[in-house]
């Protein structure tokens, strides 16, 4: 697939069947990820793969409840590290949010490319998806959980602004 068709399909999935995702699929997804750019090519993140059943139950409650995420064969658990990244994008914020968050749209990416579905998490309380995981340090911050798996559900395209309404020529208006 080409990869306008690749962005045109993507869409948040918010149900899965049971079908495991196959290692040689999962490693392709992966290995897109450690292509992403990152500030000074840092690459400040970690992406946890949990397939563990206590594991899920822990992280859907973390996510305020949202039981369909445990659907999917995989939750994933996008982590970027402060310390680890460039510490001054634009002389004032830290890099890892944003380097994270590029690493995660190229797993998206993939696992799309792949026929599998996948729904950005924002929502979530950080301290219960880092107890989930066993994390205690302050360094790593969880930016995001998607599912990953086959997709029981095909949503219609939503409605997307104009390209000008997003760009603009010279200056903001």
């Amino acid at each position: 697939m080409d990869l306008m068709e690749v962005i045109k399909r993507r869409r948040s999935i918010r149900r899965y069947r049971e079908t495991p995702v196959p290692e040689d699929v999962l490693k392709r997804i992966m290995k897109a990820v450690t292509y992403a750019p990152s500030a000074k090519n840092l690459q400040p993140y970690v992406f946890v793969l949990v397939r563990d059943v206590d594991t899920k139950k822990k992280l859907v409650q973390a996510c305020y409840g949202e039981r369909w995420i445990a659907e999917a064969p995989i939750i994933v658990v996008a982590l970027g590290n402060v310390n680890d990244a460039y510490p001054t994008i634009g002389g004032y914020m830290s890099s890892f949010a944003i380097d994270t968050a590029i690493a995660m749209d190229h797993l998206i990416l993939a696992a799309t490319n792949e026929g599998l579905g996948t729904c950005w998490i924002g929502a979530f309380d950080e301290d219960k998806v880092k107890r989930a995981l066993g994390i205690d340090s302050h360094d790593w911050r969880v930016v995001a959980l998607t599912p990953l798996g086959y997709p029981a559900e095909e949503p219609e395209p939503r409605d997307k602004k104009n390209v000008w309404e997003i760009f603009k020529n010279e200056k903001l208006d």
